[in-house]
C-alpha cells in the first residue's frame, strides 16, 4: 500500500470518530505523519496511536491533532502560537491552514528535529523557538490563536495578554490526575471566558528549558 492510500485510510479512519470540516481534512492529507515518527514506530505512523519518541515524550494521537485543529477554528487566521512542538506534527498540520505559526519547545534535541523536518518539507512558515514555551513569544503577538499542545494547572496571564482580541486559546487543563479536559478561552472587549468542550489526554507542561 503506498504513503498516499495509507494517508487517506488513516484520514478516513479518524473522521469515523470525529467528523472533520474539508479545510482540515485537506490539511491533513498534505501532512505525511510518517515523517514525524522516530524510525522504530514507522510502521505505527498511520494509526491513531500516540508514540513514543525521544525525551520520554510522546507524539499525539492523529485524532488529538485532528480534533485540537478544528477546535481551533482557523479559517481566515493569519497567526498561531504553539506551546510545545514536540514532533512538529501539530504545527506542520496547522501551517497548511494558518499564514504563519510560532512554535516553542522548551527540550532542545525535540526542537531541533523539527526544525529538520520543517526545512525538508520545506514548510517555510513555521518559525521556532527554543523556551519556556508559558512566557510566550512577545515579539510576535498578538496571536490570533494560541495552542497548548501539553496539558495545563492553569493559564499564564502573559498569555491572555499575548492573544488578540477576537482570538482563542485552547489548552488542555488537568481537572485531577489523568482527566484533562480541553479548554476553549474566547478574549472579547479585553475579557476572557471560557468553555470545556472535550476530553483527552496529554503529557503535563513543564517549567523552565532542556539543553
Amino acid at each position: 500500500m503506498t504513503k498516499e492510500r495509507n494517508l487517506h485510510k488513516l484520514v478516513d479512519e479518524i473522521e469515523k470518530k470525529f467528523p472533520l470540516e474539508p479545510h482540515v481534512r485537506e490539511a491533513l492529507l498534505s501532512v505525511d505523519r510518517e515523517a514525524f515518527v522516530p524510525s522504530g514506530f514507522k510502521p505505527l505512523a498511520y494509526t491513531l496511536d500516540a508514540l513514543p519518541m525521544a525525551a520520554s515524550q510522546w507524539i499525539s494521537s492523529p485524532l488529538t491533532v485532528a480534533k485540537m485543529t478544528q477546535h481551533l477554528e482557523l479559517k481566515g487566521v493569519d497567526s498561531v502560537l504553539e506551546i510545545g512542538c514536540g514532533s512538529g506534527y501539530q504545527a506542520a498540520v496547522l501551517s497548511r491552514i494558518c499564514r504563519r505559526v510560532f512554535t516553542i519547545e522548551r527540550i532542545d534535541e525535540l526542537l531541533k528535529e523539527a526544525k529538520k523536518r520543517f526545512f525538508e518539507l520545506e514548510m517555510h512558515n513555521i518559525f521556532t523557538r527554543f523556551d519556556d514555551g508559558q512566557r510566550g513569544w512577545k515579539q510576535y503577538a498578538p496571536f490570533e490563536r494560541i495552542l497548548f499542545s501539553a496539558t495545563a494547572k492553569e493559564i499564564p496571564e502573559v498569555l491572555f495578554e499575548q492573544l488578540a482580541e477576537g482570538g482563542i486559546l485552547l489548552a488542555p487543563i488537568e481537572e485531577a490526575e489523568h482527566y484533562h479536559i480541553i479548554t476553549r478561552y474566547y478574549k472579547k472587549n479585553g475579557h476572557i471566558t471560557s468553555e470545556a468542550i472535550d476530553q483527552s489526554l496529554f503529557v503535563p507542561i513543564l517549567d523552565g528549558t532542556q539543553k
